[in-house]
């Protein structure tokens, strides 16, 4: 029966392609955790994974067509900002402008501000 969850835990990492160093490294980042019990590193990566995934599909399905089987930064971007399920990344997933433009929207936002 022992060399089953063996071989179990081992089919279950093989089940999974992100590092779980690398996770149990973000996981121990956290001043608020001491110790992470195997099962939810490994749940933990899976879910991790998964959502990786998600938003991957789900960006490379309204991505704009100008590339066939090419998924862009910008495509990440625009899921974020148009998906409820996404919005919350949209800090770390901003849509890029360019700097002229980011000038020109400050210029205006400082025009409106003293305009009170």
């Amino acid at each position: 029966m022992r060399h089953n969850s063996k071989h179990q835990a081992s089919e279950a990492k093989k089940a999974i392609s992100l590092p779980i160093s690398r996770v149990r490294l973000i996981m121990k980042s956290s001043p608020d955790v001491s110790s992470i019990n195997q099962d939810a590193l490994f749940l933990t990566t899976k879910a991790t994974e998964l959502f990786v995934q998600h938003l991957a599909l789900t960006s490379f399905n309204n991505r704009s067509q100008t590339e066939a089987n090419t998924l862009n930064y910008s495509d990440l971007a625009k899921t974020a900002e148009e998906s409820d399920t996404f919005h919350f990344l949209t800090d770390i997933l901003p849509k890029k402008i360019l700097a002229q433009d980011y000038l020109k929207t400050l210029e205006q936002m400082q025009d409106e501000d003293s305009d009170f």
